[in-house]
C-alpha cells in the first residue's frame, strides 16, 4: 500500500469511526475517555483514530490509554510505555497477575477466555473509577460484533451481540466501541502501514480451539462466496422487525387483532423482498 492508498484508508476509517460515535452518541463534551490498549492492532488503531478525532471534533474530550499487564511470561513491559510517550498521550500501566490465576484455575484443554475476560473487566472498571474516566473505549470492530452474534446464536440460543454502547456490569461506567463500523481487514491494513509494535497475547490469543476462531473461519468462507456478507449481517442488526421475530417479551402478540391493524407498524409487507437485496457493497459504503 502506497501513501495515497493509506490516506484514503485513513479517511475511510476516520469517517466510519466518527459516524459510529455520532449514531450512538458515544462521546460528550468534557468526557475523559479511558482507551483500553492491549498491544494488538485493534486497540492501537482505536487510540490513533481517537487522537486524530480529538484534534478536529466539535466537542472537547480527554484520552487516557490504559494497559493491563497480566504478567504473561515474556511480556515486553517497555514496548507500550515507549510507544505512548512517543505519541504524547497520557497513560497508565496496571500490573495484575491474572495470568497465574487463569492458568491455575482452568484445566488443560479448556478455553480460558471466559475467566480471563471477567478478571480483565473487573480490573479495568476499577481503574476507570480511579482515574475519573467517564467512558471506557474498547477496540471491537464490525467483524467482532458479527462473530459474537453467531457465537450467541450457536452456543447460547440467543440473539445478541456486543452493542456499540452499554452500561458496565458494575453500573458505574459507560463502555463504547467506536470501531463498530470498521472492518477488521481495513484495520489490519492500517496497522501494517503504521507499523505498530504489536504484542502477541499468550492467553486467549494463543488458543486455536476457540469457538470464535471457528465462527471467524465460517464467515471468511461465506465472504468468498458473497463479498460484504458480514456487512449485510451487521446491517440486519440495525434493522430489526420485532413483530416478525418470536420474542413475546419484545412484541405483544396476545393483543394483536384485525381491529387493531391500523395501529400496527409491520404487517405482511415485512415478508416482501428488501429493496437493497444483494447490495452489500452499497451498504458498506453507507456505513
Amino acid at each position: 500500500m502506497n501513501a495515497e492508498q493509506f490516506k484514503r484508508l485513513e479517511k475511510r476509517l476516520g469517517r466510519k469511526t466518527g459516524q459510529a460515535i455520532a449514531d450512538y452518541h458515544m462521546i460528550d463534551d468534557g468526557d475523559r475517555i479511558m482507551v483500553c490498549l492491549s498491544g494488538g492492532k485493534d486497540s492501537y488503531t482505536l487510540l490513533d483514530l481517537l487522537l486524530r478525532l480529538q484534534r478536529r471534533a466539535p466537542v472537547h474530550f480527554d484520552l487516557v490509554a490504559v494497559n493491563l499487564d497480566q504478567k504473561q511470561p515474556g511480556f515486553p513491559e517497555h514496548v507500550l510505555p515507549e510507544y505512548l510517550e512517543s505519541v504524547g498521550v497520557e497513560y497508565r500501566i496496571v500490573a495484575e497477575d491474572t495470568y497465574s490465576i487463569v492458568m491455575d484455575k482452568l484445566k488443560p484443554g479448556k478455553t480460558m477466555c471466559s475467566l480471563c475476560s471477567r478478571l480483565r473487566r473487573g480490573i479495568l472498571y476499577r481503574t476507570a473509577n480511579e482515574i475519573g474516566a467517564t467512558k471506557i473505549a474498547l477496540g471491537h470492530h464490525m467483524d467482532d460484533l458479527v462473530e459474537t452474534l453467531f457465537l450467541n446464536m450457536f452456543y447460547g440460543s440467543r440473539l445478541k451481540t456486543m452493542p456499540p454502547k452499554l452500561v458496565s456490569d458494575d453500573r458505574r461506567n459507560i463502555v463504547i466501541r467506536p470501531l463498530a463500523y470498521c472492518r477488521e481487514k481495513d484495520i489490519a491494513r492500517y496497522a501494517r502501514y503504521r507499523q505498530y509494535p504489536i504484542i502477541p497475547c499468550n492467553l486467549c490469543g494463543s488458543q486455536t480451539n476457540l469457538q470464535r476462531v471457528k465462527i471467524k473461519n465460517m464467515l471468511s468462507e461465506w465472504e468468498k462466496e458473497s463479498p460484504n456478507r458480514v456487512v449485510s449481517i451487521f446491517k440486519s442488526m440495525q434493522r430489526v422487525t420485532r413483530s416478525h421475530m418470536l420474542d413475546t417479551d419484545l412484541y405483544d402478540f396476545a393483543a394483536m387483532s384485525v381491529a387493531s391493524a391500523n395501529d400496527l407498524p409491520e404487517l405482511d409487507i415485512a415478508f416482501d423482498p428488501p429493496t437493497d437485496l444483494n447490495s452489500g457493497a452499497e451498504i458498506s459504503e453507507q456505513n
